[in-house]
């Protein structure tokens, strides 16, 4: 039953433990979360001999991007935990909107694009249901 847990869950978990417990300034939220985010962690030295640096908020969309890949390869399964998943997807959606909208803290670019990572979850996972769905609808009418 866990792979009915969207995975984009842990995302949106790791960037609620920053922003309410590192981040959270009561009279500047937004500015406080912010420097959390983009503060580099640490700076590597290309060939090119530019310094790249790498910021929390860098590595917390690095990881949204690899369970996003994840969540998409587990929406095209047809298994009944699928059918969950989507609608777990979809609360984890509401919730992520909710915050970005009402919580000074999750009005920022890094928050935008997790939630709209989970939009897209959502939205492949209905899609591949719809369609595969339909497949199965034309597949069994064609016998007589």
């Amino acid at each position: 039953m866990l792979i009915a847990i969207p995975l984009l869950i842990v995302p949106v978990v790791i960037y609620n433990i920053v922003i309410i417990f590192i981040g959270q300034d009561a009279s500047n939220g937004l500015a406080v979360a912010s420097d959390v985010l983009s503060d580099p962690l640490f700076a590597v030295t290309m060939a090119s001999g530019a310094r790249w640096s790498v910021s929390v908020g860098d590595l917390i969309l690095f990881l949204s991007l690899i369970l996003l890949f994840f969540e998409l390869l587990k929406s095209t399964t047809s298994q009944k935990a699928a059918i969950v998943n989507h609608a777990l997807s979809m609360v984890l959606f509401v919730v992520c909107l909710i915050e970005f909208l009402l919580l000074g803290g999750f009005a920022t670019s890094v928050f935008f694009l997790i939630m709209t990572m989970v939009l897209l979850d959502v939205l492949a996972g209905f899609i591949v249901t719809i369609i595969a769905a339909r497949k199965d609808f034309e597949f069994g009418q064609g016998r007589s």
